[in-house]
């Protein structure tokens, strides 16, 4: 059984960072893939938890559950493009992970060397939330790339709220 992080490692790692965009990669059968994820918070510190919301129309969600680890990337603002790529927002798609620095984690996940901070975890629960799958994580190892700023988000539009 891999070990978790220690929580104060896990508390250093997400201190700095708020969640941005956040890219979640694993693999399956030898093969890499990612995606963005809907949504993406710390749970508990003690065992260090982390939960993913994934869509449910894609094979992700199926595919992550059977890969039974993966790696949360935040990613930095250097990386806009690499979160519209592995968010499928690029005309021809091909494979996100080309001419990425990347490696593998203690579970095996892809690993984006250069995103400002990455959790590797091994899957510690699945919930089903009507059009998404809720991956809980149970993270055993963090790092962290070049120092930098977090991207907020691409691609949507802000509006400000109506006077009251």
């Amino acid at each position: 059984m891999i070990p978790s992080v220690p929580p104060d490692a896990f508390k250093r790692a997400l201190s700095n960072f708020c969640s941005g965009v956040t890219v979640v990669t694993y693999e399956v059968a030898g093969r890499k893939a990612g995606l963005t994820v809907s949504a993406f918070c710390s749970v508990s510190l003690d065992p260090p938890l982390v939960l993913v919301c994934i869509g449910k129309r894609g094979a992700s969600a199926q595919a992550m559950g059977t890969a039974g680890a993966f790696a949360v990337h935040i990613l930095n603002t250097g990386q806009i493009e690499l979160g519209s790529r592995f968010g499928g927002m690029v005309p021809g798609g091909g494979d996100p992970f080309e001419g990425v620095a990347s490696g593998k984690a203690a579970t095996g996940a892809p690993i984006l060397q250069d995103s400002l901070c990455w959790l590797d975890c091994t899957v510690h629960a699945i919930h089903e939330a009507g059009d998404h799958r809720i991956f809980v994580g149970r993270v055993v190892e963090t790092g962290s790339g070049p120092e930098g700023d977090p991207v907020l988000y691409h691609q949507r539009k802000w509006r400000k709220p109506a006077d009251v």
